[in-house]
């Protein structure tokens, strides 16, 4: 299992939780618009930070990017093995490609 399969995991076993024993399930209980203003927010901070050159910085905001990406995806109810296999899918096919093939 990879990091980011336990982290989702973790993620949805939080769904439900008392908001006062963690950081998620407050998120959740924030709702999903809440859970999507986060995500924003921190992928404006690592913006920041790649523009600035601040690799240690844009480290640490890289992770928050995708715990606050997995956190939005679980309050849609959106799995992150769902958007792991749309990137299989799309591997091996040129970006460009991609977009031509989207219309």
């Amino acid at each position: 299992m990879t990091t980011l399969s336990r982290l989702a995991a973790t993620v949805e076993s939080r769904k439900g939780a008392d908001p006062d024993s963690s950081w998620t399930a407050k998120l959740f209980a924030k709702g999903p618009e809440k859970c999507a203003e986060k995500f924003g927010e921190e992928a404006v901070e690592a913006i920041i930070a790649a523009a600035k050159n601040d690799r240690e910085n844009l480290v640490y905001e890289a992770a928050d990017v995708l715990y606050h990406l997995v956190v939005m995806l679980a309050a849609r109810d959106i799995p992150l093995d769902e958007v792991l296999a749309e990137l299989e899918r799309r591997e091996g096919t040129s970006g460009i490609a991609e977009k031509a093939a989207r219309g």
